[in-house]
């Protein structure tokens, strides 16, 4: 058997004594893999769930009282369609895109394994290059189906229980539907970049570990890791360094102006360590020896051909992002929270005039201002933390009078931060504002922000 598997014709080793016959061509090979990877329940089943269980879960959570609201845009669910979408982001980067790549990336080399099918497809397709290209090409596809799924079921769902109304973006200014809708699509469409970083991964551990269920599980780990050095205080470079956080800056779409760096840096990036490790699993798998029919995968192997380039194409990505930016600490300081407040409580402010039905103000005519204390001023004034206490001043419309209110912030290391208002009542200290028409949600009582973790003063 080790003897037909040697000698087994291919591009790079035709069998001698004969007449060379070509390799078959990529497309008849991708139609192959395309069949094989649609036909495994375990795929038609992650299909369904793309497709169907994003809009479900949309819809019972708009006939229940509690909202998601520690998920970006969650606590919008029951006022747009256009918040379904976001929300179903931010839990596909956090868990859905990397068990996607784990069980389609990860499993299209080592299922050959499994089978002990290798001599089979060498014999009949006779080129090892063409095999990689087509069972990259196949994951690639499914992922794409996947994703797809997921963007259209959340969005019918969120038109079915909310239907189509104006979102509010990060800065608090109002995003009509055809805007959001192009937002959210540029925003999956940079999230894409990650899940093929995380694709690539699976690729290289499927290869390098053959049989083992690590290469199965290798995306979902390297995934997951990444989402919880998101969540350290790590310095703006190390945190652009690691593909993670472009499941995360596309929330700067959703600011006024749009905050573009840190999104295209992730972008750039996730595509860098795509490559980087899509280019390792191919040259691990044209130099694997097929003749060995119990492959398991080598550790040591897999260690210096696989993570060693990984953590040097992090530490390279480091590096130039620091030389590049002059980013060294967090990227929160106690100016750009100011700044970013202020800003999106005028926006807020003036969406509570509509309600109110009083006449119409600008942000000229406020001029809000923010001061911000971190633990009481008893530290540095910067980093992340849930002991931010801000005050928000501004003038009142009308009269010759300041306003002022007090907000509790809640900062996560990623730049995120919850407001939470804290008197007085007539402003922000209550959930409802009493209309003409009824009670309504108060958008100054609670509200996300986003701080550009690249802004400079």
């Amino acid at each position: 058997m080790a003897a037909v598997v040697a000698e087994a014709p291919s591009a790079e080793n035709p069998p001698s004594g004969h007449q060379t016959a070509g390799a078959v061509p990529v497309h008849r090979v991708l139609r192959f893999e395309l069949v094989k990877q649609f036909s495994p329940w375990r795929t038609r089943l992650l299909i369904l769930i793309c497709w169907l269980g994003p809009a479900i879960v949309v819809i019972g959570i708009d006939q229940q009282a509690n909202l998601p609201s520690d998920t970006l845009f969650g606590r919008e669910l029951h006022a747009t369609a256009w918040a379904a979408p976001l929300v179903a982001l931010g839990f596909s980067g956090t868990w859905g895109l990397p068990l996607i790549t784990s069980l389609v990336a990860g499993d299209v080399f080592a299922s050959e394994d499994r089978l002990g099918t290798w001599r089979h497809l060498l014999v009949a397709v006779r080129s090892h290059r063409r095999i990689f290209a087509a069972k990259a090409l196949a994951s690639l596809s499914v992922i794409v189906l996947l994703v797809a799924g997921l963007i259209a079921s959340s969005l019918v769902g969120g038109l079915i229980a909310a239907g189509s109304h104006p979102l509010i973006g990060l800065d608090g200014h109002t995003l009509a539907a055809g805007d959001a809708a192009g937002r959210i699509l540029l925003a999956w469409a940079c999230a894409l970049a990650p899940t093929l970083a995380l694709a690539g991964i699976g690729l290289l551990g499927s290869v390098a570990l053959g049989r083992s269920p690590m290469g199965l599980l290798l995306p979902v780990i390297v995934g997951l890791g990444m989402q919880v050095a998101q969540m350290l205080p790590l310095p703006v470079a190390v945190r652009l360094a690691l593909p993670g956080y472009a499941f995360i800056s596309w929330n700067g779409l959703f600011a006024e102006p749009e905050q573009l760096s840190p999104l295209l840096i992730g972008v750039a990036v996730s595509l860098i360590w795509a490559a980087a490790a899509t280019a390792l699993a191919y040259l691990l798998f044209v130099r694997r020896d097929f003749t060995n029919l119990t492959h398991d995968g080598s550790g040591r192997k897999a260690l210096a051909m696989g993570a060693l380039p990984l953590i040097g194409v992090f530490a390279l990505c480091a590096g130039v992002i620091a030389g590049a930016t002059g980013a060294t600490g967090s990227g929160i300081d106690q100016a750009g929270l100011q700044r970013s407040l202020a800003t999106e409580f005028a926006h807020l402010y003036r969406l509570q005039e509509q309600q109110l039905h009083r006449p119409p103000v600008t942000e000229t005519q406020l001029q809000a201002s923010a001061s911000c204390v971190k633990a009481e001023g008893l530290s540095a004034q910067e980093g992340p933390g849930d002991d931010w206490r801000c005050t928000v001043s501004w003038h009142v419309p009308g009269a010759a009078l300041t306003g002022q209110a007090i907000y509790q912030l809640d900062v996560t290391p990623n730049g995120r931060y919850i407001a939470d208002g804290d008197g007085p009542k007539e402003v922000n200290g209550y959930f409802l504002v009493h209309t003409a028409d009824g009670d309504v949600p108060n958008p100054l009582w609670q509200f996300d922000g986003n701080v550009d973790l690249l802004a400079t003063p």
